[in-house]
């Protein structure tokens, strides 16, 4: 594993070194060689490595590997906006997306939950870079303070949890702990003492009520801020809770009944906002929000169909989210606009493109058989199992769903087509790659579900 951080690292010097002239060329070639090299290693390994330093399991593979995906693919859409920059900004944030790209890695494979804590607040210094760098983004810094008030006061609860768990037991090693059956004795108020551990996690998938800054992040940040908050940053989050679960005493979802109700609240809240607006980044990142609060309620429930539903949607969500960004920058790079309303009638001039947003959208609809439809699947009968009145109420979302689907889908391809639209240039072979790899896993991952887990 450390030789895979090294060669991640090696992308740092070929941007330093690079000639302008073949800068991206030469990082997204290296990045792509990387990132297949990395993957099948981590196959290799079969989710069974740990050492002192790292540990890849079922609950961490997955999630590395599709880190390693979306790297390349954030390079491959950055570089039409960025290559008119200055050379020093454009290896400045070349080099502080690989700098977040190794943080993230190194978070989801660390074998000590201390060391995860770390990597987990670190990478919002990278990615605060990101939102508030790009010139041309008006509340680019109120975006950035948002993700930072939010992210750090829920960083404290946990920095305690950890530090007198350590205390008490002497281990934050999740094999450790699974071994010896450690685990914080019970209190009183076990409720509280649930969300005060996870509260950064919350914060960052983002619970509804606590994602106020996601939207916000979102809107102002470049397409390569945008694929990483909501490819992996936001699965941080799920990682988290399913990684300190192993710390908490044995808790049954009644006594953190008011956490699933306002997950279950924000599923339906935010779906039914997406019907509601007209930017298409903002739109994306609400649909994000709905899907990061079905993964919390899968999460409370604590059983295996739940924790697998959850991370089958967590990596469904990656390449989703990440492929709408996509088709988001796509028209934005043409028209400077995200109003869903400019975009409207783009079908007739782009078929191809409009095929790409079917096929992407259906995936976020979670259309049988896709990868969203079995995560969807398996969070729906483990809720069921516990509260068939809760599972009711969440399968609202899926009418919502089918909704803002159609909503999107209506709004930027069909109707007649306006003259501004009728001189754009044709979508790019580059643009079309990329919405290619991301949908390729997702339609492997149809015919084997269970490269997820290994």
């Amino acid at each position: 594993m450390l030789i895979i951080v090294l060669i991640w690292f090696s992308l740092m010097i070929t941007t330093l070194v690079t000639p302008t002239k073949h800068l991206w060329t030469l990082t997204t070639t290296q990045g792509f060689i990387i990132s297949f090299f990395s993957i099948i290693w981590f196959f290799l390994q079969n989710f069974s490595f740990s050492n002192s330093m790292l540990l890849i399991d079922n609950i961490s593979g997955p999630l590395a590997i599709l880190t390693c995906w979306l790297f390349p693919l954030t390079l491959l859409a950055s570089q039409n906006k960025l290559a008119k920059e200055p050379p020093s900004r454009q290896r400045t944030y070349i080099a502080n997306a690989i700098i977040l790209q190794l943080i993230t890695l190194l978070a989801f494979t660390a074998s000590d939950l201390m060391l995860f804590f770390i990597f987990f607040e670190a990478s919002l210094i990278p990615t605060m870079i990101i939102i508030t760098a790009l010139k041309g983004q008006e509340r680019r810094l109120e975006a950035g303070m948002y993700l930072a008030f939010y992210t750090m006061v829920g960083a404290i609860p946990l920095t305690i949890f950890l530090i007198n768990f350590y205390g008490q037991l002497g281990s934050l090693s999740p094999p450790l702990i699974q071994i010896l059956s450690l685990v914080q004795s019970q209190t009183t108020t076990i409720g509280l003492f649930w969300a005060s551990c996870n509260l950064a996690f919350l914060v960052k998938m983002p619970m509804y009520c606590l994602h106020l800054w996601l939207p916000k992040a979102h809107v102002e940040a470049p397409i390569a801020g945008s694929m990483i908050l909501a490819g992996t940053l936001l699965k941080l989050g799920g990682y988290g809770i399913l990684r300190c679960s192993l710390l908490l005493p044995e808790i049954s979802p009644n006594h953190i009944i008011l956490f699933m109700l306002i997950s279950i609240f924000g599923i339906l809240a935010t779906a039914a906002l997406c019907l509601r607006q007209t930017d298409l980044k903002s739109l994306i990142a609400m649909s994000s929000v709905s899907h990061m609060n079905l993964v919390i309620a899968a999460a409370i429930i604590q059983t295996p169909s739940s924790y697998a539903g959850a991370m089958t949607m967590m990596i469904a969500h990656g390449l989703t989210s990440s492929a709408l960004f996509c088709l988001a920058n796509t028209t934005y790079e043409r028209t400077n606009s995200r109003t869903m309303i400019i975009l409207r009638g783009a079908l007739l001039l782009f078929p191809l493109a409009g095929a790409w947003w079917l096929a992407i959208l259906l995936f976020n609809m979670a259309f049988p058989p896709s990868v969203n439809f079995m995560a969807e699947m398996l969070i729906m009968s483990a809720m069921y199992n516990w509260s068939p009145q809760s599972f009711l109420l969440v399968a609202l979302n899926l009418l919502l769903t089918t909704g803002y689907t159609l909503y999107t889908l209506w709004s930027t391809q069909r109707g007649p087509t306006p003259n501004h639209l009728k001189t754009l240039h044709p979508y790019q072979t580059r643009e079309h790659t990329l919405l290619l790899l991301h949908t390729t896993p997702a339609l492997f991952f149809i015919l084997n579900p269970e490269l997820i887990f290994c």
